[in-house]
């Protein structure tokens, strides 16, 4: 431990005992972007013990930008495959878990179960808000963290001591309220910083040194083309839904099968109600008549005319060429069948 942690352990705000708890911690990233990228990279080398990174999606040469962990040769690879395979020989200590799922209300709960502490990489509000569902219910801290053109925020959430998400933002906005990285555009400096700011966070969390309400009542807000760092205080809603009334309105949805809109990338994801098993080779050989297919170990691609179906093992699938969700799930009912 001293070789690899010399320079962290003689921190006085971590020492050996520090270490050693960090060592036995246990997270999870939801979202392999440039967030989730910079505070896996960030946390594996600082040697907590176990990191689970949850992705739904694969890399793509636009990511490469500003992803951190990814290069070209993990193009149509699952973000958190490249991702694991990457730390894994950065740091032999740390058990890294790759989970290629979408986080779902079907699926969150028991991807959570047993962390200590959960941290935001993803890239929309509706999966922000089913974490903050899950995190308050199972009293586990978590971090929000966002980044979009040229400025990021970050929220650490303690349930029982802090705000929740729904205490500062009560609902999901409406759709196109908000700028996304896709309308407008990331600079790839600030998910390096909010992300750094989310890392050390977290650090602390883990070591029980950032426990006090005050400090974790407030959301970060920086911009680094101005330069300018904001703390913009969050109260607690007396009458929050989520935190106070303990009504879990995205984790209880209804139990059925998932089709989500991907902002910006005329693509449908479709996610169904039971996980599945699929054969690729299968698969591949009675749709390689019907146009071009190619897959790995993780992933099927079929291209037929203006469309692209992603397909994954567990029946989950991206339909590039449309956001029309009838149009989509007849696609996926006609070409996977499930």
């Amino acid at each position: 431990m001293q070789d690899r942690y010399s320079r962290q352990v003689i921190l006085p705000n971590i020492g050996e005992e520090g270490q050693k708890t960090l060592l036995k911690s246990k997270i999870a990233i939801i979202g392999c972007g440039a967030l989730g990228t910079v505070v896996a990279n960030n946390l594996v080398r600082a040697g907590v013990g176990k990191i689970s990174i949850i992705d739904r999606d694969f890399v793509e040469l636009n990511n490469l930008q500003r992803q951190i962990l990814f290069d070209e040769d993990d193009i149509g690879i699952p973000k958190a495959v490249a991702a694991a395979e990457k730390l894994k020989r950065v740091n032999s200590d740390v058990e890294i878990e790759a989970m290629v799922k979408d986080l779902n209300h079907l699926n969150a709960e028991k991807i959570m179960s047993g962390v200590d502490l959960v941290l935001d990489g993803t890239d929309n509000m509706q999966t922000r808000f089913l974490i903050n569902d899950v995190c308050v219910k199972s009293q586990i801290p978590w971090i929000y963290t966002a980044a979009v053109g040229t400025y990021g925020m970050m929220m650490t959430i303690v349930p029982g001591r802090t705000p929740c998400f729904r205490c500062f933002l009560p609902d999901v906005p409406e759709p196109g309220s908000l700028p996304t990285c896709d309308t407008a555009g990331v600079l790839n400096t600030i998910p390096v910083i909010i992300a750094s700011i989310e890392s050390t966070e977290a650090i602390k969390i883990l070591l029980k040194e950032n426990m006090t309400t005050n400090a974790e009542s407030n959301l970060i807000f920086y911009d680094v083309w101005n330069n300018t760092f904001e703390k913009i205080a969050v109260m607690r809603d007396k009458r929050c839904r989520c935190c106070v009334e303990h009504k879990f309105d995205f984790l209880n949805a209804a139990k059925k099968e998932i089709i989500t809109s991907l902002c910006g990338r005329n693509a449908i994801q479709i996610t169904p109600a039971k996980s599945a098993d699929i054969s690729f080779k299968s698969l591949a050989e009675r749709l390689k008549r019907l146009g071009e297919v190619r897959f790995n170990n993780f992933i099927l691609v079929f291209k037929e005319r203006d469309k692209e179906i992603s397909l994954f093992k567990d029946g989950r699938a991206i339909i590039k060429g449309t956001d029309d969700e009838k149009a989509a799930r007849s696609l996926y009912a006609r070409y996977v069948g499930i």
